[in-house]
């Protein structure tokens, strides 16, 4: 009789482990992987069993029980949002699902951006969790409804016990999972705060292992003064800081985002953590109010902008202000109406074109919409050259400032459709701005190390199984500022935490998303 040796054992006691272990849920075969680092791509598979991934590389791939032909696909993680304004969608019955997000190849959405949002984060976790969602969501603690809870919407500074109180919010905030605070300091009652207040607030963040991520103060000609008080809050309080939507508003402007790019190079090279995240258009979207009136008119909101208009004393100020705005953009030749209930036939063209079509000047048009309760607006004031600039850098990451959307009568700004696959597919593959792997990685492992996410983002055993399939040659934006409301395409598999939310190209309606709180990793004093 042979007796094996004990080598022999080993090998043997290995084949029977394999043999014994059970078959993946779904195995994704021959396709080429791009984990997510920024390593380039190679020939492999991907194997998911219980919303986990078991296997990234080449060679033989393990059994599955659904197996899946990926030769001539891309295989990535799925793609992180840091920057949605889905705060209410989410948890509403009609667009929780986010299907214009999966359909971009999107598993994850951050919340909470621009200072606004719940401020509750428990409360809200929760309602995501009550009936799931589309994507996971991620959530900022946004500083300008937590200020507008302690102290309202008007222009004053905070006292110590206001203060006080917010910061005690702000720690409830991290202890429930936020990922960091957000501001959105050209919005009412976000803009009020001065540095120093922030700064206090975000101390308390910082504790908690947050960042603080910023709509800065400004994007136009006080773009680097904007920059310089976002690196100097992340010094003072001792966190990595985020500046949201990179980019430098109005022609006179273009060019300046190179020197803010700069700016933030020397601060990292200083040791300072300061990321930033871009959509991938020349165009901006906002109220037609935070664009063309100035903050010290909105101080009280939409009532108290409109008790300015009519103040005989009030108004030459306020009106001269509007008109300097329109005197720098063509009268508004650039401001296209997205939405606006009381005259839907406005939507989709400009300040400008109304104000000639209706004998008015651009002006009047503006103080019209102004008191028929505001309008959303699509802003065309930015360069091409700064937007390629700025996705070549490696700690920019991508982000739509969208969200989650249904098809309808409005005209808003394609991003919410379109932004990831853009990115991708047009600028990516097709005009080859930047490699494939860097798309990519702008898109999950680098939002994922921004936020701290650390099991998911990335291709590897144990990470969470959010993966996209994509046919690169198909992988593309079909939403354009005439028509928003187009799904991309190429997106042919999306799994969120296992479970596919798009199969073939098609929508499953699959609720897998789940809140994604942050364990608390404290720093130390």
């Amino acid at each position: 009789m042979n007796i094996p040796s004990i080598a022999g054992l080993v090998v043997l006691l290995s084949v029977a482990a394999v043999a014994q272990e059970k078959p993946a849920d779904v195995v994704l075969l021959n396709g080429t992987i791009h984990d997510g680092t920024g390593r380039p791509g190679f020939t492999g598979h991907v194997a998911i069993r219980d919303g986990r991934i078991t296997h990234v590389q080449s060679g033989e791939a393990p059994t599955g029980l659904w197996v899946i032909d990926c030769t001539g696909q891309v295989i990535s993680p799925g793609f992180i949002d840091l920057h949605t304004h889905s705060d209410s969608q989410v948890v509403s019955s009609q667009t929780r699902g986010c299907v214009n997000y999966l359909l971009q190849g999107c598993t994850t959405s951050v919340t909470g951006n621009c200072g606004g949002g719940p401020t509750d984060v428990a409360a809200y976790y929760r309602d995501i969790d009550a009936a799931g969602a589309g994507t996971n969501v991620a959530h900022l603690l946004p500083q300008g409804a937590l200020r507008n809870r302690v102290i309202g919407d008007i222009e004053r500074k905070a006292t110590p016990e206001e203060l006080e109180q917010m910061k005690s919010i702000a720690e409830s905030a991290m202890k429930n999972g936020a990922w960091g605070m957000s501001t959105g300091l050209i919005y009412v009652p976000s803009v009020y705060a001065d540095t120093d207040e922030i700064a206090e607030i975000a101390k308390v963040v910082a504790k908690g292992g947050g960042i603080y991520a910023s709509h800065i103060r400004g994007e136009g000609r006080t773009l680097m003064t904007a920059i310089e008080e976002a690196i100097s809050i992340g010094q003072k309080a001792s966190l990595p800081v985020h500046v949201s939507h990179f980019k430098s508003s109005g022609k006179e402007n273009w060019g300046n985002l190179r020197a803010a790019a700069e700016r933030i190079e020397q601060a990292r090279a200083a040791g300072q953590v300061v990321t930033a995240d871009q959509y991938p258009y020349t165009a901006s979207s906002t109220s037609l109010e935070a664009t063309l009136f100035p903050t010290w008119a909105r101080s009280g909101g939409q009532k108290a902008l409109v008790e300015r208009l009519d103040d005989p004393n009030v108004r030459p100020r306020l009106l001269k202000d509007v008109q300097d705005d329109l005197d720098k953009c063509d009268q508004g030749a650039g401001i296209f109406i997205a939405r606006y209930s009381p005259k839907p036939e406005w939507i989709g063209k400009s300040v400008q074109q109304i104000a000639e079509t209706t004998g008015k000047t651009s002006l009047a048009v503006a103080e019209e919409i102004t008191r028929g309760g505001g309008a959303a607006v699509v802003n065309f004031s930015m360069s091409e050259d700064d937007v390629r600039m700025a996705m070549q850098r490696p700690w920019v990451a991508t982000a739509s400032d969208g969200r989650s959307y249904l098809p309808g009568p409005d005209r808003p700004h394609p991003r919410s459709y379109g932004t990831f696959s853009r990115k991708i597919g047009h600028y990516s593959i097709r005009e080859g701005v930047l490699p494939l792997e860097q798309a990519i990685r702008s898109a999950s492992g680098l939002p994922a190390e921004i936020l701290g996410l650390t099991d998911r983002g990335t291709l590897a055993a144990g990470q969470a199984a959010d993966v996209v399939v994509f046919d690169p040659k198909a992988f593309i934006d079909q939403a354009t500022f005439d028509a928003p409301h187009q799904y991309s395409a190429g997106a042919r598999y999306v799994f969120v935490n296992g479970v596919a939310a798009v199969a073939e190209g098609v929508p499953t309606g699959a609720l897998a998303g789940r809140a994604l709180r942050k364990s608390q990793t404290p720093k130390a004093e």
